[in-house]
C-alpha cells in the first residue's frame, strides 16, 4: 500500500479496526468512542408541586373520637351493676343456712352447709350482676367491672385456702371471723370501683368479722347470720332503692 492510500485509510477509518472514529483528524489523532451510561441518581425528575394527600373524611374522625371517649368513660366510670335484689336474695339464703346450721352439731356438716351457701351465693351474685349489667347496657367485664373483680376475687381466694388450713388444724371456731373479715376486705377493695355504698358495706363486714375473731365460739353462727344475712339484706335494699336493680 502506498503513502496516499495509507493517508486515506487514516482519514476515512479502517473498518477492520473497531473503536476508531471514521472522521479522524487530519493530524493523525485517533478518536475512540466513549460508552455512555445512565445515572439513575442524576436523572430523577421531581414535580415542582407535590400532590396533596386526600383529606380524611370528617365522619371517620368523629367515629374514632366517639370510640375513644366511650372507652375512656368505661375505664373511669363506676361499676354500677352491683345487684340490689341479688343482695337481698343472698341475705335470705344465708339466714336459712344459719338456721339449719344451728341444729347441726357435727363440724363437718356445719362446714358443708356454709360451703354450699358460698357456692349458691356465687351463682346468685353472678346471675344478678349479669342481669343488671345487661339492663343498664354495660358489659359485665367492662373497665369498672374488671377493677371490681380484681379487688374482690383475691381475698375470697385467700379465704378458701385459709378455710382448708384452719379446718384441717381443728380451728373451725376461727372460720366465721376469717370469712367475714376477708369477704368484707374483698367488698371494700372491689367497691373502690363501684358506688359509694359498696365500700361502706365492706367496712361493716370487716367490723363484724373482727368481732367474730375475738368473740366466743358459740357466737360464730349468729355473727355469720348477722353479716351474710342481715348486711346483705340491708345494703341490698339500699342499692335497689338508690341505684336500681
Amino acid at each position: 500500500m502506498g503513502d496516499s492510500e495509507a493517508s486515506e485509510s487514516r482519514v476515512q477509518g479502517d473498518p477492520r479496526r473497531p473503536g476508531v472514529c471514521p472522521t479522524a483528524l487530519f493530524r493523525k489523532v485517533l478518536a475512540q468512542r466513549v460508552a455512555s451510561f445512565y445515572n439513575r441518581f442524576v436523572a430523577v425528575v421531581h414535580p415542582i408541586r407535590r400532590a396533596r394527600p386526600e383529606p380524611v373524611a370528617i365522619h371517620a374522625h368523629a367515629l374514632d373520637n366517639l370510640q375513644y371517649i366511650r372507652s375512656a368513660m368505661e375505664r373511669a366510670g363506676a361499676f354500677t351493676a352491683v345487684p340490689g335484689v341479688g343482695g337481698i336474695a343472698l341475705g335470705c339464703t344465708a339466714l336459712a343456712v344459719a338456721a339449719l346450721a344451728r341444729r347441726v352439731w357435727n363440724a363437718d356438716a356445719w362446714l358443708a352447709a356454709w360451703l354450699g351457701e358460698a357456692v349458691l351465693a356465687c351463682l346468685i351474685g353472678v346471675a344478678a350482676a349479669a342481669r343488671k349489667s345487661h339492663k343498664v347496657g354495660m358489659p359485665l367485664l367492662s373497665g369498672p367491672g374488671r377493677k371490681f373483680l380484681l379487688g374482690f376475687a383475691p381475698p375470697l381466694l385467700a379465704g378458701a385456702l385459709l378455710t382448708l388450713v384452719l379446718f384441717r388444724a381443728g380451728l373451725s371456731a376461727a372460720l366465721p371471723g376469717v370469712w367475714l373479715l376477708l369477704y368484707g376486705t374483698g367488698v371494700l377493695c372491689g367497691g373502690a370501683a363501684s358506688v359509694k355504698v359498696v365500700p361502706v358495706m365492706g367496712i361493716c363486714f370487716m367490723a363484724i368479722g373482727a368481732v367474730a375473731l375475738f368473740a366466743p365460739a358459740a357466737w360464730g353462727n349468729s355473727l355469720l347470720a348477722a353479716g351474710f344475712g342481715g348486711l346483705h339484706i340491708l345494703f341490698g335494699a339500699l342499692i335497689k332503692v338508690k341505684y336500681g336493680g
